[in-house]
């Protein structure tokens, strides 16, 4: 469906939410090395739960890896704060690579200079600075979904409400 790309991620939680997250939607995750953990990290699969075996998983050795196998082009995007193009005016087409940054220094400035036109922002309130990295993945991956939902396959879940 979509590649959710990490770039150099630091907090275990947050990519085991996100692992999750992909599960769910048949998304593909891709992790940059260096990672702020240990990918057997115990905090890693508590968050991914019993998901984390079914992930579609990918791991870079670098940033220069990745892009040298995916160039930047108009089926990526990048998350950043650094842009005033709103994630939901991106049209978002199944295989894009979306791509969000460390938790502490996001994306390679001189990638998103290069590219201002793939950048993509969550607007946020006055007071604050960034969202959770899983709560910014959730927001711009689902919106990605429903401009693609046509032919999604979902779960069924067998019980359903009755009165």
């Amino acid at each position: 469906m979509f590649n959710i790309v990490l770039v150099e991620p630091q907090i275990p939680q947050n990519t085991g939410t996100i692992g999750r997250l992909c599960v769910n939607l048949g998304a593909t995750l891709h992790l940059i090395k260096p990672l702020g953990f240990d990918i057997d990290d115990k905090a890693v699969k508590r968050a991914g739960l019993d998901y984390w075996q079914h992930l579609d998983l990918v791991v870079w050795e670098s940033f220069e890896a990745y892009l040298k196998a995916h160039p930047i082009s108009k089926n990526s995007y990048m998350a950043t704060t650094k842009t005033d193009n709103l994630y939901f005016n991106a049209p978002f087409k199944k295989g894009d690579h979306i791509l969000f940054g460390s938790e502490t220094r996001g994306i390679n400035e001189q990638v998103l200079l290069d590219n201002p036109e793939q950048c993509i922002t969550i607007p946020m309130g006055g007071k604050g600075r960034s969202l959770n990295l899983g709560v910014s993945v959730g927001v711009v991956i689902y919106d990605a979904l429903r401009q693609n939902y046509e032919g999604f396959e979902k779960i069924t879940i067998a019980n359903t409400l009755e009165q």
